[in-house]
Order: structure tokens, then sequence, then C-alpha cells
């Protein structure tokens, strides 16, 4: 796929805008580096020529100790150069990689769920670090290199005009051949960075499956998906290879002509008395400089065939928009009243086809304060209605409302910072217990998380903690009581006006689920809650019940009513048991 050149210049122009000091500076220690590159071989050949004059030997010493010079200042601005050129490239991708992070994290989660973790990762890390040579050296190597070219070319025209012809003939066959040999390469390296990107996906998911894997036998079958994997990266990878290497041929074959066309010409010339030895040296030197441009242009065209791959890809990731679009409103403050209006919901798979519906004009309304627990067996759509709440999702038809304002014209960030979500499966971070719950926010000081958690009635789990906030937390380090203890700190940190939760449905020890009813009991105060329940103690606990079956509503009103009716769905759950009326 062919990149035209304002993307390029759109990119640059982008993510180095911010660094134009570091930019101009990276520019000038490539120029003086250039120019004095030039200049050593001028210094040569003064002292050749000196020597066969029969000069003195303070003219010689002063010669050799002057190019000594140009050569340690050119290898020390080479230095600077390459130094801040590593600098740029490094500060220009974490800024792509910061954009394309938080572009992801906007998406909904149909979005999420159509695709792997270790794809985002390849697109986030893979194909931006292949841009790091792109942002450090392509345009600047490239502009320098093309003006040591033509500085090249221009000394050696005035040493001779029939050698300057020949040279940039040279030159122009060379840069034309590697441009024309690079065209092959790119659609190659873009699909090896689509297969990367599938293999580290699929590795992924093996190694996020471990213990299911092995408990199923499956591991040889996890092996052979992974060596299909491997195949076919190699398979495109060898021909991006073979392509690559391609460019690298001609330019040594190109460098070998232009040796046999220096020392040819060079000779003969100095055969008939037309240069001195001296000036023959030059051309050899300039010859062989003439190389380097024409190498580093070579490198930096190779480097552009995989930029071409991972800037179409980048790109493509970028024009893809959410269906969440960021309204202008915002939801009150306090606790918030809840409703849907005939709503409609059904989940879509990657080509966009949809599914079974799993709501169906789904109507009801909760007020502000209250606790509405919400019943239903498995696939009946209660968690559906907790993520249309939290707007992971939008329905397809009707509407939902928090504390009045339709979500589709709610602003996205103030929505989520008002609404609190604590799902069965706790994420938790290699990091220490404070920056669990904290999510890394380092404004939030030790008093007010000890505040939180004494508020919470935390305060005897947390000494029991070997160092207290900061103890190190892993997803093996927390029991399965623990975890949700640790999910309620984070939602009442945040102070949220609607609290949903989705009960985690595993029994807990006596002493762990008496600490969570009372943790429970202090977050819900004064806040709307949504619970989708798995145990009669929390349907005991809602002012209100909703009872969904088929992604409709069955029952809904005042727990209290409903239990005094014998002939409601909820007075039958009382009496048969939670588990076996919703499994």
């Amino acid at each position: 796929m062919k990149i035209p050149l304002s993307e390029y210049w759109q990119l640059l122009r982008r993510y180095l805008k911010h660094q134009r000091c570091a930019v101009l500076l990276m520019v000038v220690l490539l120029l003086v580096s250039i120019g004095l590159q030039l200049v050593g071989p001028q210094v040569v050949r003064a002292f050749i020529d000196a020597a066969r004059a029969g000069a003195s030997e303070r003219v010689l010493v002063r010669a050799a100790l002057v190019f000594i010079a140009v050569s340690v200042v050119q290898q020390v601005m080479s230095v600077l150069a390459t130094y801040w050129s590593e600098r740029v490239a490094w500060t220009a991708t974490n800024d792509l990689r910061a954009d394309l992070a938080a572009h992801l994290l906007r998406f909904d989660l149909g979005f999420h769920k159509a695709r792997t973790p270790g794809e985002f990762i390849e697109r986030v890390d893979g194909d931006v670090n292949a841009l790091a040579g792109f942002f450090s050296s392509f345009v600047v190597r490239l502009v320098g290199s093309m003006l040591l070219l033509i500085g090249v070319l221009v000394v050696v025209y005035l040493v001779d005009w029939r050698l300057g012809l020949a040279f940039t003939g040279f030159a122009v066959l060379t840069l034309a051949l590697l441009t024309w040999v690079r065209r092959f390469a790119a659609p190659y390296w873009r699909q090896g960075r689509e297969r990367s990107a599938a293999l580290y996906g699929y590795l992924g998911e093996v190694l996020t499956a471990t213990e299911d894997i092995r408990s199923c036998g499956a591991v040889k079958y996890a092996m052979l998906r992974f060596f299909e994997h491997l195949r076919n990266c190699m398979s495109i990878g060898w021909r991006a290879g073979f392509w690559g290497q391609s460019v690298w041929a001609v330019a040594i074959a190109a460098f070998a002509i232009g040796d046999g066309i220096a020392y040819g010409l060079g000779g003969g010339l100095y055969q008939i008395k037309a240069i001195s030895l001296g000036t023959v040296y030059v051309i050899v030197a300039y010859v062989t400089m003439l190389a380097q441009p024409i190498d580093v242009i070579r490198t930096q065209l190779q480097d552009l065939q995989q930029a071409d791959a991972s800037i179409a890809r980048v790109r493509e990731l970028m024009a893809t928009r959410s269906r969440l679009e960021d309204g202008t409103e915002s939801v009150p403050p306090g606790a918030l009243s809840v409703a849907f209006r005939a709503v409609r919901f059904g989940y879509e798979d990657g080509q966009q086809e949809t599914r079974a519906t799993v709501l169906e004009d789904l109507s009801f309304e909760h007020e502000a304060g209250r606790v509405l627990g919400l019943l239903g067996r498995t696939g009946s759509g209660k968690t559906t209605v907790a993520r249309l709440l939290f707007r992971l999702y939008d329905p397809q038809g009707g509407e939902v409302r928090l504390g009045g304002v339709n979500l589709r014209h709610a602003r996205l960030e103030p929505l989520r910072a008002r609404v609190g979500l604590v799902t069965q499966d706790v994420q938790l971070f290699e990091a220490s217990l404070r920056d669990n719950i904290t999510f890394f926010a380092p404004d939030v000081s030790d008093g007010r998380l000890l505040a939180v958690l004494e508020t919470l009635g935390l305060k005897p789990w947390l000494e029991r903690l070997p160092n207290g906030l900061d103890t190190k937390i892993s997803g093996s380090s927390l029991s399965a009581g623990e975890a949700p203890l640790l999910a309620l700190a984070r939602v009442f940190l945040k102070d949220p006006g609607l609290v949903i939760l989705d009960e985690a449905s595993s029994r807990l020890d006596p002493a762990t689920e008496a600490l969570l009813e009372r943790a429970l009991s202090r977050l819900l105060k004064s806040r709307t809650a949504v619970i989708i329940a798995h145990r009669l103690a929390t349907v005991e606990r809602a002012d209100d019940s909703l009872i969904l079956e088929d992604g409709r509503m069955l029952e809904h009103g005042p727990r209290e009513r409903l239990s005094a009716d014998p002939n409601s769905r909820f007075a039958e759950l009382r009496r048969t048991g939670l588990g076996e009326v919703l499994v």
C-alpha cells in the first residue's frame, strides 16, 4: 500500500512540533558533521601534495594535526546528533503510544470484544516501534545525506567536470534503482505486521487461559495452533526479508561500480598529468564517501518499507471511530435516578451482524437513593443492563436515563466518574494496595485512603496486611473475598451517585462475608444502587426488585409489596430459594 508524502509530513508535524528546539539542534549537529566530513579529504590532499613538493616537517605536522582535529570533532558531532535523534524518537513514539492507548479506551466494549488484547499490544507497541527510526532519523538523515551527496558532487565538479558528470549519473541511477526495488517489499511488511498482531493476540489468549487449557488436556492443540501462527509469520517474513535484502544487494553492486569508476578515471587523469596524486586521493575518498549517503538513503528506504506498513495500520486505527459519541450534558450531583424507556439491545459480532436480541422493550424507573435488586436467569439481560448504565454500549432502540439525562447526550468522562461499577472479576495490578485502590492517582493522600477504609469498616482488614498500604498486591495475593473489599474501596473513593454491583456468586467465609456486608451497607448509604443479586441476603437488602426473563421485565416493584403477594415471582424466589429459581 503506497502512503502519500502528505501522510508522512502530517505524522512528523504532529509529533515533532513540540520538540522544535531538539530537532533544530539535531539538524545543526548533523550539518556540522557533514561539513567536517567534506573538509577531511581536502586536508589529506594538501598533506600529500605538500609532501611530494618537499614541504617542511612543520607544515606536514600542522596538516596532520588539523586532520586529527577535524576527525575528532566530526565524530563528536555525529555522536551528539545520534543521541538527540534517539531522544526525539523516544519522545515522539511515546506520545504516539499515549494517543493510541487513549483512542482505544474510548471505544465501546463491543470493539474490544471483537479483538484480542495481543492485537492491541502489537498496534500500540509493535507498530510504533517500527516508526522509531522514522521519527528519529528519517527526514533529518535523509536530508543530511542528500546534502552530503550534493556536497561531494560539487567538490568533484570543481576537481574535474568530467568526473562530476560521471558521478552525477552514477548517483542518480543508483537512487532510482533503490527506489524501484523498495516498492516490492512494502506490501509484505504490512502483511507481516498483521500476522504478527494475530500471533500476539493468540499468545495472549493462550497465556490467559493456561489453567483451562491444561485441565482440558488441550496443550497439544494450543501448541499446534501456535506453530500455525509461526508458520504464517515465517512465510511472509522471508519474502519481506528477501526484498529488503535486495535493496542492500543493489547498493553493494552500485558501490563496487562507483569504486571502479573512481580508480579508472582518477588513474587515467593522473597518467596524463591532468591532476595531482593528492587529487587522485580526493577523488577516491569522495567516491567512497559518496557510498555513505547512498547507503544511508538505502537504509532509510528500507526502514520506510516497514514504516509504510505501520503508518497504514496506525492511520487505520486512528481513523476508526467509536460508536459511543461524546455528548454535551452532565449528570447532576447526588444520588441518581434510573430510567429505561422502551430499550432494545442486541450484541453484534465482528461482521456487524446483529445477534439475537438481549433486551426487548425494557421499561422501568427507579428512584434516586434506593437500592434495586436485579434478578433473572443466566442470559436474561442482567449484565447488559449494568453495561448500558455505565455506557459501555448504547441501546439500538429506546433510551437510558440517569438523573433525567439521556446517556446518549451525556459526556462520557463525567458520566463514568459518577457511576461506580463493581464486577465479579476484580482487576488487580502488580503494585501496592495504595496504587490498586487509587489507580495510581498521585493526588490522593494516605489520610484520605485511611478515612475511606475506616468508613467502610475495612480498617481491621488493612491492619492484617503485612505492610499496610504498601503491601504488594497481585492476582494471587488476595482471596476471592478480599478482592471485592478492594473494589468497594475504589468505588467509595470516587463518591459516585450510582453504584452498580455484580455480586460475587462464590461462597465466602463467615468473617469475610460479614465484613463485606458492613462495607456494602456503608457504601450504599444515600446512594442509588443496582445490584445483580445471586444470594438471598442481597435480595433482602434491596428496596425494589426487578426480575428479567428473556430480556423482558417479568416483575418490578417495592420488595416488601412483592414479598407480601404470594402469587408474585419474588415470593416464589423466597420460598424456593434464589439458586433453584435463577440457575
